[in-house]
C-alpha cells in the first residue's frame, strides 16, 4: 500500500474514532420529576390505588440516550428495589422493570457524565434520596393541598411549593381542552444544580421537556382552576 494512501486511511480512522468518543456537553441542571398517579392513569387508561406522588425520573437538562451500550441491570440495584417499587413504580405495568430500564437508557446514561452519578446504583439511589428529601407529598398535605373534588387556584399551589423550597419549580397540568373549565394537576419538577443544591427550574433552559415529548402535560395555566383528582 502506498504511504500516502496509508496516511489517508490513518487520518480517516482517527477522525472516526474521535467522532465515536465525542459526546454532548456536561449537563448543568437535574430535574427531579414527580407525577400524580390519578392524573397519569387518566391519560394512559391504567388503574392505580396509589395516593401519593411517585417518581417519574431524574433528568439532566442536556442529552438523551447517551450510551446505548450501557445496558440496564436490575441486579446492580437489588438493595434499592423495595424503595423503587414503592416510590418509583411503573403505574402501567407494576411487575415490570421496563420503566426503570427506559429511564436509565434515556436519562441515566447522560446523568452518568457526573462522577456522582456514574453507575446505575448511584443514579437510582440519588433519585430516591432527592425524592425523599423534598417530600413533595408531605409538603402539600401539611399545607392543606390535598386531592379533592373542589378546585384550587393555581396560585394556591404555586405559592406553597415555591415558598417552601425557595426556588421556582415547574408545575404541569393536563389541559382537557382549550376552553375547559379546569386543568388537572399532573406533574411537578424540582430542579438541582450538579452539587444537588436546589435551583430555579427557569434559571437554565433545557433542551425541551426531555421526559414529556408526546404527552398531554404542559405548564399549568395561571388563570384556570386546578383539579387535584382523588383516587377514582
Amino acid at each position: 500500500m502506498r504511504p500516502y494512501v496509508s496516511f489517508l486511511l490513518f487520518m480517516a480512522a482517527l477522525q472516526s474514532s474521535a467522532f465515536v468518543i465525542s459526546s454532548p456537553q456536561m449537563w448543568t441542571k437535574l430535574i427531579l420529576t414527580q407525577q400524580w398517579p390519578s392524573t397519569f392513569c387518566s391519560m394512559q387508561h391504567c388503574h392505580s390505588n396509589i395516593s401519593y406522588w411517585t417518581l417519574h425520573g431524574l433528568w439532566p437538562d442536556t442529552g438523551a440516550f447517551c450510551n446505548s451500550s450501557w445496558h440496564f441491570n436490575a441486579s446492580e440495584i437489588q438493595d434499592l428495589l423495595p424503595d423503587m417499587k414503592k416510590s418509583w413504580p411503573d403505574l402501567e405495568h407494576p411487575s415490570s422493570t421496563g420503566f426503570w430500564k427506559y429511564e436509565w437508557h434515556k436519562h441515566g446514561t447522560c446523568a452518568a457524565k457526573a462522577a456522582s452519578l456514574n453507575s446505575q446504583h448511584k443514579y437510582f439511589s440519588k433519585a430516591l434520596e432527592l425524592y425523599h428529601k423534598v417530600d413533595l407529598n408531605g409538603l402539600l398535605t401539611k399545607s392543606g393541598i390535598v386531592p379533592s373534588k373542589n378546585y384550587y387556584s393555581f396560585s394556591q399551589i404555586e405559592q406553597v411549593i415555591d415558598n417552601f423550597y425557595g426556588v421556582k419549580c415547574k408545575i404541569q397540568c393536563v389541559h382537557q381542552s382549550k376552553n375547559a373549565d379546569f386543568q388537572s394537576l399532573g406533574q411537578i419538577e424540582i430542579c438541582f444544580d450538579p452539587d444537588f443544591t436546589l435551583l430555579d427550574c427557569e434559571k437554565q433552559k433545557s433542551e425541551g421537556d426531555l421526559g414529556n415529548k408526546g404527552s398531554d402535560l404542559s405548564v399549568c395555566d395561571h388563570n384556570t382552576p386546578v383539579y387535584y383528582p382523588p383516587l377514582s
